[in-house]
């Protein structure tokens, strides 16, 4: 079995843990996830199967939802609640106030990836660095918050829970952490969910423990979504049979003998039974060149 599952990641697992149970319950050696959740996050992470990680290297950078519980006075090693304390402090927020902060932080900012974080630098991964008591220098990235709503607050607690529609690539603990410094009294990430990632929301998750009854019932397949899902916005062209054959073996089209085929243009390749061979890119000289071949194994 081939293809894409969204599954709905427990609290204090690591997305490597997610993905040897999806293995073990599967069946499946070939196992694979498009980006890593922290242990304390839950929700939507996307694990593909067999075939289907071929595409690891080209999954779309798609923006991403997420649901995070702050509070105010504190400051972790960790930028969340999971850290070492290393500063608390009095506040006085009012909601308007926090709101009006962390509304301040919409558009395109700049972010200092945590240092527990996955980012590499210079070859080594930070969190292995954080980890032996190092710190270094960071460079920033430009990221996009789109959307920020505040949809709960405690105040006398300095307790928040906000929702935020945000670019590929950014950290909600570092949005915290800002949100916490631009009030001058530090703050924490408490509690993450992603809601949205890769093109596919809550809705369409599976439990690791439904994925369980599934397998036992032996209704897995149905679970299991074609690995084109991942590129439902990218355009799709139908070849002939005898351009099928070609592609599947590694030839090159002419785009001229292709409907709508325009130049620089990635495409999903679609055999005239409507099966997926993969995707193809075509070039200025009118060539759709294969980009990644598709195969159920």
């Amino acid at each position: 079995m081939s293809g894409v599952l969204i599954i709905d990641k427990p609290r204090d697992w690591t997305s490597f843990d997610v993905v040897a149970k999806v293995r073990r319950i599967t069946g499946i050696k070939k196992c694979g996830h498009c980006g890593t959740l922290d242990p304390m996050a839950t929700g939507v992470m996307t694990v593909l199967l067999g075939g289907a990680t071929r595409f690891s290297d080209l999954i779309p950078d798609t923006d991403k939802s997420y649901t995070a519980g702050i509070k105010l006075g504190t400051v972790t090693d960790t930028l969340d609640i999971t850290g070492t304390v290393i500063e608390e402090k009095e506040f006085s927020v009012k909601t308007g106030e926090f709101k009006a902060a962390a509304e301040s932080f919409k558009g395109r900012i700049k972010q200092t990836p945590p240092m527990y974080s996955a980012v590499s630098v210079n070859g080594k991964r930070l969190y292995s660095l954080a980890r032996q008591g190092i710190k270094i220098e960071r460079p920033e990235r430009e990221v996009t918050i789109y959307d920020l709503r505040v949809i709960s607050c405690d105040e006398e607690n300095g307790i928040y829970t906000v929702e935020v529609d945000c670019s590929s690539g950014t950290y909600i603990r570092s949005l915290a952490d800002d949100i916490g410094r631009k009030l001058g009294c530090g703050a924490v990430l408490t509690s993450l969910r992603r809601v949205k990632a890769n093109g596919f929301t809550e809705d369409d998750s599976v439990s690791l423990t439904d994925l369980a009854g599934a397998a036992e019932k032996g209704s897995l397949e149905e679970r299991i979504m074609p690995v084109d899902l991942l590129y439902k916005d990218y355009p799709g062209i139908t070849v002939s049979e005898a351009q099928a054959k070609r592609f599947s073996n590694g030839g090159f089209l002419s785009a001229d003998r292709l409907k709508d085929c325009k130049a620089d243009t990635l495409y999903k390749v679609y055999s005239p039974e409507n099966v997926f061979l993969g995707l193809g890119e075509t070039d200025s000289s009118g060539t759709l060149n294969v980009k990644k071949l598709y195969f159920d194994r």
